[in-house]
């Protein structure tokens, strides 16, 4: 069965010039290990291939629990030199929920 982000978690999004952090955060504690599983940097990568052109590295906060990912080159030159409609990359958050996985575990 495959399910999207937004049904088992919620996003949030930071900037600082041209790299984006997208956090990602289970409602239910449980389902933590799912996305540690299914949410790679590879799988974000593939799933950003067109909005985000340099590397995504993903960090693993259990205690929270959490990821987060940093992801370079994501914002257009960032938020003072940016053209683009979302210069905070605010809607990427909301992107990374669209974002389908197999719920397997």
């Amino acid at each position: 069965m495959t399910i999207k982000l937004y049904d088992i978690a919620h996003s949030r999004a930071g900037d600082k010039g041209n790299t984006l952090t997208l956090s990602l955060i289970p409602y239910k504690p449980e389902d933590y290990p799912l996305l540690c599983e299914k949410v790679t940097a590879d799988a974000v990568s593939h799933h950003f291939r067109d909005l985000v052109l340099g590397e995504i590295t993903r960090y693993e906060l259990p205690n929270l629990p959490a990821l987060q990912f940093v992801c370079q080159q994501a914002l257009s030159g960032g938020v003072t030199t940016s053209l683009t409609i979302d210069t905070h990359g605010k809607s990427l958050s909301y992107a990374l929920l669209e974002m389908v996985i197999d719920n397997d575990l």
